[in-house]
């Protein structure tokens, strides 16, 4: 049986991971007295103690914690944005392809994706591999997720009684255009530049849709339909990541895929195909959080990719 820590075990993403593997009889999760909780030496004894460390913290922390851990024999999966343009790093999407999912399997480092990167990366990556969508391709993405993804503080504004109204209505961020997950949504598609990206918290707990809309011509003429078929082909196979058009009626909601832990891929466009929309949606505390972390670990372990995930 693996002995696993979560360093960050009381925050959302540490809190899902660990309802996650409450049932498991291959693992047992190790907890430190919450008065240790937060001590470094406590936090050094017990990471070395275990086979497998979940960091799910700040990204200055993520990178102290790794400096705690002198057992070579220890793996860890960060939660956190710190490493994962580290090539040192496995980056923990198995879907991308064969060499993404055998790093996932052997490294003893591995880079849980963001959230907002996740969707992006899934419908960008397989136009750009397929010499479809040219690397020189600006493009542009929004994110509409649930106030989950921001955190504690972020879940206790909204459900309090006496918030701001503000909150009401769906609200944008990161107006700078420095979003944390950029520099990952560019090296994993293989684009030179980063799209223009505006991500949008609504009124709901949980779940993501991502669109990336583009002209015909961006993508030497093919035609929605023809894209569709590239994601079937990308992720045929993969339990988790599925190509779809399953709109509700002719609207897509960000809601559609909360509780699960899998990813749908779909393609929409007008009639003659020179305008189109791609749309990824799944829940970010699932495929975008928690759940893409136990994936990983369930790839480490040589167990099933579903294992105690919801698909």
């Amino acid at each position: 049986m693996k002995k696993i820590y979560i360093d960050g075990q009381a925050g959302t993403t540490g809190l899902r991971i660990r309802e996650r593997l409450a049932e498991r009889t291959d693992v047992t999760v190790l907890t430190l007295p919450e008065d240790k909780r937060k001590d470094t030496n406590a936090r050094r004894e017990i990471m070395n103690q275990v086979d497998i460390v979940f960091l799910c913290l700040p990204d200055a922390a993520a990178r102290e914690a790794v400096t705690l851990i002198e057992n070579p024999a220890v793996k860890v999966l960060d939660t956190s944005t710190a490493h994962r343009t580290n090539p040192a790093w496995a980056y923990g999407f198995p879907e991308l392809g064969d060499e993404f999912y055998e790093k996932v399997k052997t490294s003893n480092r591995i880079a849980v994706p963001g959230c907002h990167a996740s969707g992006f990366i899934a419908l960008v990556r397989p136009l750009v591999q397929a010499g479809l969508l040219s690397p020189d391709a600006k493009l542009s993405a929004t994110s509409l997720t649930g106030y989950s993804g921001g955190g504690k503080n972020m879940i206790a504004d909204y459900e309090n009684p006496g918030r701001d109204t503000l909150l009401d209505a769906p609200r944008q961020y990161a107006l700078g255009q420095a979003h944390k997950h950029l520099p990952e949504m560019q090296a994993f598609t293989g684009l030179h530049q980063a799209p223009v990206f505006l991500p949008i918290v609504g009124d709901f707990y949980s779940g993501m849709e991502v669109t990336v809309p583009l002209f015909g011509s961006d993508v030497k003429g093919a035609t929605p339909e023809e894209l569709l078929a590239l994601y079937r082909k990308t992720y045929d196979g993969s339990p988790l990541v599925r190509a779809a058009n399953s709109d509700e009626n002719g609207f897509l909601s960000a809601g559609s895929m909360t509780g699960k832990d899998s990813m749908e891929i779909s393609v929409y466009g007008n009639t003659s195909g020179d305008r189109m929309i791609l749309v990824a949606r799944y829940d970010n505390l699932g495929k975008g959080a928690s759940g893409a972390a136990v994936e990983c670990l369930n790839i480490l372990l040589g167990t099933e990719p579903t294992s105690n995930l919801v698909v």
